[in-house]
């Protein structure tokens, strides 16, 4: 089980220890963030009041592996940097369980209908968690980004509160 807890300054030693090159921020983060990761740029954040930042706790142990965010925007919410840093914890489900979290955060706290995501092509592992829970590609919003020589291709995925596979009570 995992559990959504803030994030703070404090928290950030941590998670940047955890981006290990330009690629892995590129994958976590988009284009926003510029490597290394750095408390400056954590702390633009953390100052943005549009912007949620969030650690990811296991909660059997108390500790901490991960990082969310989300961006609310005009007419949505976009989740975003998440990352479960420890590939020893991938494949256990944590990546949906905290997909669900966020939304339902999102659809809690904020007056939109809409959540949304954006995830490289090639993350196929990443788009079927998605798909799992509800979003949907939406193909008419793409962008590109060069790293190394290599072109990714962002795609973006929308859910609506109505398509939200748990129901918000």
């Amino acid at each position: 089980m995992i559990e959504l807890l803030p994030f703070d300054i404090n928290h950030a030693p941590k998670l940047i220890s955890k981006i290990k090159d330009e690629k892995m921020l590129l994958q976590f983060a988009g284009p926003a963030y510029r490597f290394p990761l750095t408390k400056e740029q954590l702390a633009y954040d953390l100052s943005n009041e549009n912007r949620t930042l969030f650690r990811v706790v296991e909660t059997a142990s108390g500790t901490t592996i991960g990082h969310a965010q989300i961006l609310l925007k005009e007419k949505t919410f976009l989740l975003g940097r998440i990352l479960i840093w420890d590939e020893n914890n991938r494949g256990k489900g944590y990546g949906k369980k905290l997909v669900l979290q966020l939304a339902e955060y999102g659809f809690r706290h904020f007056d939109k209908d809409t959540a949304e995501l954006n995830v490289y092509d090639w993350n196929t592992g990443a788009i079927e968690c998605y798909k799992k829970v509800g979003f949907e590609i939406d193909s008419a919003v793409m962008s590109e980004v060069y790293i190394e020589g290599e072109k990714w291709t962002s795609i973006n995925m929308k859910m609506n509160v109505k398509n939200y596979k748990i129901p918000i009570s």
